[in-house]
């Protein structure tokens, strides 16, 4: 992801107007684009983009949305009450206009997107998180630590983190790929990264222009954007296979 550039057969911002919109070739094995650019090379330059995207977002709503919803459980109660009626409010809207709200409100841009597809998946972790921190909190190893007089924050890094890791973990494989599809999405729409920039939602949106002309143009990320989202879901799978035990022969 990260040598994407030095990986790619050719620059992926190199323009050349004597070869635009050429089919597959031994010299360009994917074609070229409306500026001659060799799709390939921008396919691979963009992965560093949208997975990044996907990765950093995910981590994004993980950390935050797991700690809401550790907190909301350890302090219970009225902030409980709150904390998931809130929750309740943000799930009732559609994930993915919620993600165009917060990108249309903040401007097109890479951390912009970020911050807006790690915020559509808060509500998700701090609901699921909270389910086994809950269960936890009845547990008698939590109940010696807060009678030794342990503070509130190491019983909640200490004893609830652990408990709601493996769930948390498993979420966040499958969501991976869903904040790809959603940040491909904002940039298919114009916010989110913005040409010449190589990525898979923006050169989507480039090719639809010439779909009846050259599909390749769309097919090539069409086709990498399924087979990351795919990817992700069959890793979280098996992560869920291996972390549950009612799953286990």
């Amino acid at each position: 992801m990260v040598g994407g550039p030095w990986v790619a057969p050719y620059p992926p911002g190199a323009v050349d107007y004597n070869h635009t919109l050429t089919p597959p070739s031994p010299a360009h094995l994917l074609g070229t684009d409306d500026f001659g650019r060799d799709i390939l090379s921008r396919l691979i330059a963009a992965t560093r983009y949208s997975l990044g995207m996907g990765l950093v977002a995910t981590c994004l709503g993980a950390v935050l949305g797991s700690a809401w919803g550790i907190a909301a459980a350890f302090y219970g109660r009225g902030f409980d009450n709150i904390s998931m009626r809130v929750v309740d409010v943000v799930l009732a809207f559609p994930g993915f206009l919620l993600a165009i709200a917060i990108a249309a409100a903040l401007g097109p841009g890479l951390w912009n997107v970020i911050l807006a597809v790690g915020v559509y998946s808060v509500p998700t972790f701090a609901r699921l998180v909270r389910g086994p921190a809950l269960s936890a909190m009845g547990q008698e190893f939590v109940m010696a630590a807060r009678a030794m007089g342990a503070r509130s924050g190491r019983i909640m890094a200490r004893h609830l983190f652990p408990v709601a890791l493996p769930s948390m973990l498993v979420l966040a494989s499958l969501r991976i790929g869903t904040a790809i599809l959603i940040a491909s999405s904002l940039s298919f729409l114009g916010l989110g990264v913005q040409p010449p920039t190589p990525e898979w939602g923006a050169m989507l949106a480039t090719a639809r222009d010439f779909l009846g002309v050259a599909p390749q143009l769309v097919l090539a990320p069409g086709l990498t954007i399924s087979l990351a989202v795919l990817g992700f879901n069959l890793l979280g799978d098996g992560i869920r296979d291996a972390l549950d035990p009612r799953l286990r022969d």
